[in-house]
């Protein structure tokens, strides 16, 4: 994986510093922590319903001090912009050639060399939608590491690490399952999120 914010010293230590004053002073509560048995994972990012979802991800990430990557639509990452969002831990979708996004997505997490945590938003989009993509799932089948139930919900200025899912194998029922978990949480635009 490319090197990104997260690992740069010195800027990570300053940002972390940074988000956790700005979280403190505009009344963020960050909650929970990343066990151990979760330094390699993919992180559930819902509900995705604004541009302000990433801003606020990576100063929770610095908060936490997770290292984490996230996927993007292509169109973020054209020039002049590409290598910042990069080095924020951005990792760019075509969503129309996606189809070996799982393998190259689960093969990446395994070749790791230390904890990587890999955010995936279910919706696949900001706008509204009630389809959620699997894509997480079989990435963190395929790799062979836990799914991380994260959440941000904006009406009660709360977000940070829940439940750590292991699939089972029944898509369906796994899908229903953490779906359930996310039903009370409102993004900032809560119209465009539905969980169920």
């Amino acid at each position: 994986m490319h090197r990104t914010i997260f690992g740069t010293p010195i800027v990570n230590s300053v940002l972390r510093a940074f988000s956790v004053s700005f979280l403190k002073i505009t009344g963020w509560k960050i909650e929970g922590t990343l066990p151990p048995s979760a330094s390699k994972s993919v992180l559930i990012a819902a509900p995705h319903t604004s541009n302000w979802d990433l801003p606020y991800t990576l100063m929770v990430a610095f908060a936490l001090r997770l290292n984490i990557y996230w996927m993007g639509k292509a169109q973020i990452f054209r020039p002049p912009f590409r290598g910042l969002m990069m080095w924020l831990g951005g990792i760019p979708v075509a969503r129309e050639t996606a189809n070996n996004l799982v393998a190259a997505s689960a093969a990446a997490l395994q070749a790791a060399d230390g904890p990587v945590q890999l955010i995936v938003p279910p919706e696949g989009t900001r706008s509204k939608t009630r389809q959620w993509k699997t894509g997480f799932y079989h990435i963190a089948v395929s790799a062979q590491v836990p799914i991380v139930l994260a959440y941000m919900d904006y009406e009660k200025k709360v977000s940070g690490l829940g439940e750590i899912f292991v699939p089972t194998g029944d898509v369906e029922a796994d899908i229903a399952a953490i779906k359930a978990f996310y039903a009370p949480f409102k993004g900032r635009n809560a119209s465009q999120y539905h969980a169920d």
